[in-house]
């Protein structure tokens, strides 16, 4: 559970705060009753902050991975995918 201070009890409390962000979770810190900000652990920070790969990066590690596992797609694999019920009825009017 997510712990929530005012702005003006967070500033009176802030290294007891500070401790307990950073052993479990974040805490929401408010202004007349709505959320304003929040305190993280840097650990949740940085991971939340880290850097995705783009998908051209990502498509390049799995093609060297399947190439790596010797294994061999072909288009057998693919024919069945797709589905050729009709769908269902509708009407425009």
């Amino acid at each position: 559970m997510e712990d929530q201070y005012t702005i003006a009890e967070a500033k009176n409390r802030l290294p007891s705060i500070i401790h307990s962000v950073e052993k479990g979770p974040s805490v929401k810190l408010t202004r007349r009753g709505r959320p304003v900000a929040v305190l993280l652990s840097i650990a949740e920070y940085e991971r939340l902050h880290r850097q995705k790969g783009n998908f051209w990066a990502s498509l390049q590690v799995i093609r060297k991975d399947i190439e790596n596992q010797d294994i061999e797609i072909s288009d057998m694999d693919f024919t069945e995918l797709r589905d050729k019920t009709p769908g269902r009825e509708f009407s425009l009017s």
